[in-house]
Parts: structure tokens; sequence; C-alpha cells
């Protein structure tokens, strides 16, 4: 299942059972902590440095996941930013020797690492934030100075088609307007699947007083984006049941 030599991400906390991490399978979501981005709506804000007291030692998850199998038939693996982490691949070897399919959680920032690891098979889906336009991607992220021709190498080579992927926007009042939308729409024209979801304020955001936009308005940016990408949707209310990240307990 594993082995001494191998080294792995920081596991920050995992979600033991989830219906809408990985559709269409009954999985659990692994969280692993860092992050290259600092997005001010970011929900997880507390992985971003990776410097949690307690991650969770890799063999106790994998054994937790040896013991669902059958139960469970999918891990989602978010962050933070997992592309980030050198010890990935190790992960997700492990993941598939214990029989898992595997979908990642990205921000689409290094495409290369996304590529390798989708044609090693090690990725049987992916589902990759849009944070806004790609000319306010530098202000959307909170990352001055971004180049956003690595995030837009990404979509390209998920609109490719190679496997099953997802687009998806945080939308917040503070940050988008129809302008985002629009550009999205032709960015993204044609993409399979991409849902806009409701910002929340958990009260662990990086950055407080965002707002949530109303219901006209999110029917409003969801017309936008049909223009170019009739598959559009509003992600439903009855996804706001999951939190988003729960720690192992034995």
């Amino acid at each position: 299942m594993t082995s001494p030599e191998r080294d792995f991400p920081v596991i920050a906390g995992i979600q033991r059972l989830t219906l809408i991490d990985y559709p269409g399978r009954i999985a659990c979501t692994v969280f692993l902590a860092g992050c290259n981005f600092r997005c001010p709506f970011c929900q997880n804000a507390a992985l971003l440095d990776g410097g949690l007291p307690e991650p969770i030692q890799p063999d106790i998850f994998l054994s937790f996941l040896k013991k669902r199998r059958g139960l469970l038939s999918g891990v989602c693996v978010s962050g933070g930013e997992p592309l980030l982490h050198p010890g990935l691949k190790n992960l997700l070897l492990s993941l598939k020797e214990l029989g898992y399919a595997v979908k990642v959680d990205t921000n689409g920032s290094d495409p290369d690492r996304l590529k390798d690891l989708c044609r090693e098979k090690l990725i049987d889906a992916v589902a990759m934030d849009i944070k806004a336009a790609p000319e306010k991607y530098p202000a959307a992220t909170g990352t001055p100075g971004l180049a956003v021709s690595p995030v837009l190498e990404s979509a390209a080579f998920l609109m490719e088609g190679r496997l099953p992927y997802e687009f998806r926007t945080t939308v917040v009042e503070e940050l988008h307007d129809d302008g985002d939308f629009y550009a999205i729409g032709r960015w993204l024209a044609g993409a399979r699947r991409y849902f806009l979801q409701e910002f929340e304020d958990r009260g662990g955001n990086l950055k407080p007083g965002l707002h949530a936009c109303s219901p006209e308005k999110m029917k409003r940016y969801l017309n936008l984006l049909k223009q170019t990408i009739p598959a559009a949707q509003i992600r439903g209310q009855s996804f706001k049941g999951e939190q988003n990240v729960s720690c192992y307990q034995a």
C-alpha cells in the first residue's frame, strides 16, 4: 500500500464522506496544506501556508481508505493547491493501488504537472477553479503580477476532453460583475461542465466582509455564460450541507 521511501504531501484534514465533491461517486475528500494563491474569498484560509500543528499521517489516512474499500469508490484531492506538492504523485499512486478513482481540485497554475499526472493515468477527473475574467486574475487571486498564461494553458488542456472535468466559479458580490462572465464565457466557450457556486461566509475566509450575490444576479450571470457555454449551471442549494474540512478522528 505504501512504502517507507515515499514522500507524501502534508495532509491537513479529510472529509470522510462526500456525495458532491466527486460527482457520480461516493467519496472522501483529502485536503492538502499550502497554496500559491491568496484569494480573498478562500474558505480554507487555514491551509494556505501549510503550517498546521497536527497534520494527519499518510499511513493513518491510507489505512482509513483501505477499510472503506467497497463503501467508497473515489477520493477527491483538494487543498490548498494539490499540484504544488512534490509528493503528490506518491499519494496518487497509493490511492490507485487501493483501487480508488481520483479527482483533483486545482487552480490551474501548473499545467505541466497537471498534464503529466493525467497522462500517467493517476488522475481520473479534474475540477478547476475559474477565479474571474483572465485580466482580473491578479486581483481575484490576491497575487499581484500573476501571469495568467499557465491558467489558460490548463483550461485549454482540460477542454481537449482527455478526461472528465468541470470548471467552477465561486461568485462574490464585491469581486465579480457582468464583464467577468461575458469574458469567461468567451474564454471557455463550449466547456462540457461549468458551475457557478454561491459564496458562503463561514467565518474563516481570508478577507472578511464579502457577500454572496443575489439570486437574480446569479441568474443573470448564468444567462451570460449560457450564450457560449450551454452546459453552465448554478450549483444547487442542497450542496451547502457539507463543510469543507473536518479533521480525521480514528
